[in-house]
């Protein structure tokens, strides 16, 4: 059985590294800790910035679809520029109405998207026989924008919705982003079905 020299020399310096090595690891951790509450702190920030900026983005886009649109309020205007009715009046089981869609074909086949120049107008039916204009609606084909682009499409900073097919307009699948602007939905400005909306009195329209 060997055992260790003991070599008072050698022990001091065996401690004062393991003191050394224990200081290093105490400070490092100290770092780590203040970076963490650092970053920690700056969250709160970090995320109220973000929200704001999205917020922004979709004033920007509710506005720009409000001032575009604006001129189809009288619906003859949106019919002379070549939006003409689609897919009747367009209703849920229950999840609301997306009511009369104008579309215009020439904007749709050019696969592109320009927030100035919505695919469809959207009009609820009035109880004098007339059209309210309600909303737009930015609609392109998925194999379209696939050729094209790698993820879903964007329309300042809001992301388009993912229809099937098949579905109730008889289209192959597409993505769309439904902009209410002239009518407002209590579940978002972006989504794709208003609750507040009526087919009620489609078939009283001279269309």
């Amino acid at each position: 059985m060997s055992t260790e020299e003991f070599v008072p020399g050698r022990t001091l310096a065996r401690q004062i590294a393991v003191q050394s090595l224990i200081g290093i690891a105490l400070l490092i951790a100290g770092v780590v800790c203040a970076l963490a509450q650092d970053a920690h702190s700056q969250m709160p920030a970090l995320h109220q910035e973000l929200a704001t900026e999205q917020k922004s983005q979709a004033n920007a886009l509710l506005k720009t679809v409000r001032d575009t649109t604006e001129r189809f309020k009288d619906v003859s205007v949106a019919e002379a520029e070549g939006y003409a009715l689609q897919f009747g009046c367009v209703s849920g089981p229950d999840s609301g109405v997306l009511g009369l869609h104008d579309v215009n074909g020439a904007i749709v086949s050019r696969g592109e998207l320009d927030p100035t120049r919505p695919r469809t107008v959207i009009y609820e039916p009035a109880t004098n026989g007339g059209l309210k204009l309600i909303g737009a609606d930015f609609l392109i084909f998925a194999d379209v924008w696939a050729k094209k682009n790698p993820g879903p499409p964007e329309l300042m900073g809001q992301f388009f919705h993912y229809w099937e097919s098949p579905n109730h307009f008889g289209l192959p699948e597409f993505y769309t982003l439904h902009v209410w602007t002239w009518k407002d939905n209590p579940n978002r400005a972006f989504v794709n079905w208003h609750p507040s909306v009526s087919c009620q009195e489609f078939g009283s329209q001279a269309r």
